[in-house]
């Protein structure tokens, strides 16, 4: 059994820890939280509760939480280090795990630098087989390469990618654009790049615009093909990967809040959707060129390669082993509607 630490038990932090408690291979040795607040409180209830240093301790004793010690103790007994904490931080962090030699999987916020080797589990399983650090692409990304890199099998093939990111996570209410649409104007958006260092030597371009929602993200997404193909051959491509499910407007589901009511109605713990949902009217295909809209839990869509992640780098399982097993313990393409 595995023992994995998580550094930060936030938006990812905690729902790769309950992933990982569902495990047959791997189980949570701890969980890192700076701030004594609710979620520490539940935190501690549910995993042995460490802090970043002895400097927390105080706090976190003041407030009745109980603590396990400081991250230096979670770090020497667990196997590997989740870090889950907030965008730029990594850096920081990696120099403490690589002097405990302990392997690490960072998130989409830190640089492909860092480590690297991105990942996607469906793209490039294999080349993070036995590496100490890896990096799990972004929430945005892991959706664009999961529908993209099926298409790759059909050529060389060029994409062009618009997407409306929400402002900010529910829980967050210190910040975000209110009545206002902000563009990123660097062009092309980080996520374009990113999915370039997974898909190598993929032509795309990608633009992003935030606007004030928290549910999901919406992508609207143009794949020149290097021939034309019919959309049943499209879709069959799609439809053999479970972490992609479908959704239609003529069954009334036309936005992001309808979405994510699918995943309330169908007992998604915490609503999360770790499919990509794609609007199967919205899927239109010829003269060689390929139109869709999808949309991305951005909570809950990375969490699945966090835990495969692990497999590879432990030389657990091979690709189709390792995702069939995440697949089935995450009930993901269980949804009673999207198929």
């Amino acid at each position: 059994m595995l023992k994995v630490g998580i550094n930060a038990y936030g938006t990812i932090g905690k729902r790769v820890a309950d992933a990982v408690s569902k495990q047959s291979d791997m189980v949570v040795a701890g969980v890192v939280k700076a701030h004594p607040n609710y979620m520490s409180q539940v935190a501690s209830k549910r995993f042995k509760l460490f802090v970043p240093d002895k400097s927390y301790l105080k706090s976190f004793q003041d407030a009745g939480i109980k603590v396990e010690g400081t991250l230096d103790e979670l770090i020497e007994e667990a196997d590997i280090i989740v870090d889950a904490t907030p965008e730029g931080e990594g850096e920081k962090y990696k120099a403490i795990y690589e002097k405990a030699n302990k392997k690490a999987i960072f998130q989409g916020g830190e640089e492909h630098e860092l480590t690297g080797l991105s990942f996607n589990a469906y793209a490039n399983y294999e080349e993070a087989w036995g590496r100490d650090y890896v990096r799990v692409v972004s929430c945005n990304t892991t959706a664009l390469i999961r529908t993209i890199y099926p298409l790759t099998s059909f050529g060389k093939i060029k994409v062009r990618a618009n997407l409306v990111r929400r402002a900010t996570d529910p829980d967050d209410y210190t910040k975000g654009p209110i009545n206002s649409i902000v563009p990123d104007l660097k062009i092309p958006s980080h996520h374009g790049p990113d999915v370039a260092s997974v898909i190598k030597g993929l032509d795309i371009e990608t633009m992003a615009v935030k606007v004030p929602t928290t549910l999901m993200h919406l992508h609207f997404v143009n794949v020149q093909l290097p021939r034309e193909v019919g959309k049943d051959e499209i879709m069959e491509k799609w439809k053999g990967l479970r972490r992609i499910a479908f959704v239609s407007g003529k069954d009334g589901v036309k936005s992001t809040s309808q979405i994510m009511d699918v995943a309330r109605e169908t007992g998604r713990e915490r609503s999360d959707l770790y499919e990509i949902m794609l609007w199967k009217d919205s899927v239109s295909s010829k003269g060689g060129e390929l139109f869709y809209y999808q949309a991305v839990h951005q909570e809950s869509d990375v969490v699945p390669e966090n835990i495969d992640a692990i497999r590879s780098m432990f030389q657990l399982k091979d690709k189709e082993s390792s995702i069939r097993e995440t697949d089935r313990t995450l009930k993901i393409g269980d949804l009673v509607y999207g198929r």
